[in-house]
């Protein structure tokens, strides 16, 4: 896993360009965290069927069955677009890739692939078999597109590694549909959850994969420091004392735990890693003491409004979040690769 990172110099700028926060620490959390409690009271309140407050701690109140089985819903995409946004602010900063996204590198890929050879062969069904398929074939698909983004004179260039992932996603996702095709019960099951979708999961589902989730941000958090001395050159990280590749493994370790948990909760969903990271730089600046829990934060926020925004936009029917996150992260991506392709 320490084949993650590569030693080209930091390109990851926020978008907004500039090193600088443009709001101080404590402004930037109260930011937040109100969007985050409004993005959850949203979630609750609004769907196909819309619910008046007093439901919300009314359990007396005829529609308060469905905001329980919203604030399940709303909670796991709290867990899942936390570890989303942490995993993906831990690729750039591990890379020195903006491009870097669990999604785009093909690790969500991965693991969707280990989980259905898991299902189609190995009859796995329960969440505690998909998690450890998940860890590996998130792991593989790491370590493979590194390795042949590695291939020639320039090595692992950000722009190769984000086209390398992506034909690596693409031919797993075909793999993946040859081996549904095979097995319909199974396609019917996976469908939805392909797409990426926090409906129909209770807290079983949840609580299967919050030990994983806190783990790998701890892992993450403690990292920060090795992020910031990465982000000034290999060399002066060494002559800090930092043992880099220990350090690596334990950040790419956390990667995979929470972007291989995420993808076995939630599905494949790409963009939040990409997105997030580079709104939260130009907010609060490059620091990742800062970077990694403000990331933490806009993921979880990015999901649920997400969420909530595909429940409306075409009723009664629902699109899947993982559709509604690619609306947003994909023309952003086009953004980055542009202004990447220009400074390399």
């Amino acid at each position: 896993m320490a084949a993650l990172v590569q030693t080209r110099p930091d390109t990851s700028r926020p978008l907004g360009g500039g090193s600088r926060s443009r709001f101080a620490t404590p402004t930037s959390a109260a930011i937040a965290i109100a969007v985050l409690v409004g993005a959850g009271v949203l979630s609750l309140l609004v769907g196909a069927r819309w619910v008046p407050v007093e439901a919300v701690w009314d359990s007396t109140h005829p529609l308060h069955p469905i905001v329980e089985v919203r604030f399940e819903r709303t909670m796991l995409g709290f867990a899942v677009g936390a570890a989303l946004g942490l995993a993906g602010a831990l690729m750039q900063g591990l890379t020195r890739n903006p491009l870097a996204d669990p999604g785009i590198l093909g690790v969500n890929a991965g693991a969707t692939f280990a989980m259905v050879i898991g299902m189609t062969v190995f009859g796995a069904s329960a969440m505690g078999q998909f998690l450890p398929l998940a860890f590996v074939g998130a792991a593989a698909a790491a370590l493979l597109v590194h390795a042949i983004a590695s291939l020639g004179r320039d090595g692992a260039t950000p722009m190769k590694l984000a086209i390398t992932g992506a034909a690596l996603s693409a031919g797993l996702a075909s793999w993946t549909t040859g081996l549904l095709l095979a097995d319909r019960k199974t396609m019917e099951s996976f469908r939805f959850w392909q797409v990426g979708t926090i409906g129909g999961r209770g807290f079983d589902v949840l609580l299967a994969g919050l030990p994983f989730l806190v783990v790998g941000a701890v892992l993450a958090l403690a990292g920060a420091r090795l992020l910031n001395t990465l982000a000034l050159g290999e060399d002066l990280a060494r002559g800090l004392g930092r043992r880099t590749t220990r350090d690596r493994l334990v950040i790419a370790l956390a990667i995979v735990l929470l972007a291989g948990t995420a993808t076995a909760l939630a599905g494949p969903i790409a963009f939040v890693g990409l997105v997030v990271p580079h709104v939260v730089r130009t907010l609060v600046g490059p620091d990742y003491a800062r970077v990694l829990p403000f990331s933490m934060l806009g993921g979880a926020a990015l999901i649920v409004v997400a969420d909530t925004i595909g429940r409306i936009v075409l009723p009664p029917s629902e699109v899947q979040v993982g559709i509604m996150a690619a609306a947003v992260g994909v023309p952003v991506f086009i953004v980055l690769v542009r202004r990447t392709g220009r400074a390399l």
